[in-house]
């Protein structure tokens, strides 16, 4: 069975780290051949590229110019390769990929969604609906998108849910308890619009007036447009010594088992994969009560949540954490237990290949 897993070569994404992930984990599966397709992006890293080919993963590159010359790209790709399964992952690829594998005719096409909120414009919906007829499974990346795709009208015959993974390794030394650790607060996220950093920022703030002295991190790499805002209202907040911009960071694990609280501050997710590592950090979690994260997330029995947009509901929630050790300790302890046992990468590629298998032994479309 030879499967094309295309996506986004924007390698800061979740869908192409899914991606890659999957590829990897059947690369010596008996039967299996998986390979990666990438839509080419400006800021691609290419040493990335070759360094996967090292790896020994079979990789190509298709062109970004317009989205046909896409789709004419990725047809002959599959003339050339013949694959019995092709999965597109995330927006907008899953239109373009799903496109090119109906006029290529593969026998199996499998979208993967990856997001609970995209940009779908009338004309991308309604292609999205009609590629829909020729896709045999819609994959969401949690049960929150997989509920969003049915609300959207999609054929609940086809929808499944299948949870991303992390890759346990990293985790598996026991931590230290949440409440014994030099760090405060952290957040691990791509500063853009899609993340709600201002709120976190505000509720340290609030923290603050209540005589609450808070540390917070936040890890990750933003364009200038919305990372400068952020910084302006640290220094308005009066938090300069209090918040740190760190950027990209290598050694993510090791930060999370040394912090005491993880933030998902968010205003939509999918499936956030720092979330996760957080929870296999022992860290105790606060999540946005949004779709993707409230599925992880159970109340007061492995984090807790705030409202969308409350800072004060969130300070409320840090401060808890921050005053109580032995709840928090609990929480981060059955964060872990979670997280081990429910989203690894193990978990989810095995499903994906009993996905892929069921389809196989099936009638081609």
């Amino acid at each position: 069975m030879r499967v094309i897993h295309f996506v986004t070569g924007g390698f800061s994404g979740g869908a192409t780290q899914v991606a890659l992930s999957l590829v990897r984990a059947t690369q010596h599966e008996p039967g299996v051949e998986s390979i990666l397709v990438l839509r080419k992006k400006s800021h691609m890293p290419k040493q990335r590229v070759e360094a996967l080919r090292q790896e020994g993963i079979r990789v190509y590159v298709v062109n970004n110019w317009l989205h046909l010359t896409t789709v004419f790209a990725l047809v002959r790709l599959c003339h050339q390769l013949e694959p019995d399964v092709f999965v597109a992952h995330g927006f907008s690829e899953h239109l373009w990929g799903r496109l090119a594998a109906y006029l290529a005719g593969v026998p199996h096409i499998v979208q993967v969604e990856h997001n609970t909120r995209e940009r779908y414009t009338r004309f991308r919906y309604w292609l999205s609906r009609k590629l829909n007829a020729v896709t045999d499974a819609i994959v969401g990346c949690s049960e929150g998108v997989r509920q969003v795709l049915l609300k959207r009208g999609y054929d609940a015959d086809k929808c499944i849910a299948i949870s991303n993974g992390i890759k346990p390794d990293a985790f598996s030394e026991l931590p230290s308890p949440a409440s014994e650790r030099a760090g405060d607060v952290i957040m691990v996220a791509r500063i853009a619009k899609q993340k709600d950093h201002r709120t976190l920022i505000a509720s340290v703030g609030i923290l603050q007036q209540r005589g609450v002295r808070v540390k917070l991190q936040l890890i990750g790499k933003g364009k200038a447009r919305v990372v400068e805002p952020l910084k302006q209202q640290v220094q308005a907040l009066g938090l300069d010594a209090q918040i740190e911009f760190a950027g990209y960071r290598s050694d993510v694990p090791e930060l999370l088992k040394n912090t005491r609280i993880f933030v998902q501050c968010t205003h939509y997710e999918g499936m956030p994969l720092t979330l996760i590592e957080a929870m296999a950090a022992g860290c105790a979690v606060i999540g946005s009560q949004v779709p993707g994260v409230q599925e992880v997330i159970a109340e007061e029995c492995n984090g807790l949540t705030h409202r969308h947009q409350d800072a004060e509901h969130l300070a409320d929630q840090i401060e808890r954490l921050l005053s109580d050790d032995a709840f928090c300790n609990q929480l981060g302890a059955k964060a872990r237990q979670d997280a081990l046992s429910q989203y690894t990468q193990t978990h989810m590629s095995q499903q994906y290949l009993a996905l892929f298998k069921r389809l196989q032994q099936g009638s081609s479309r």
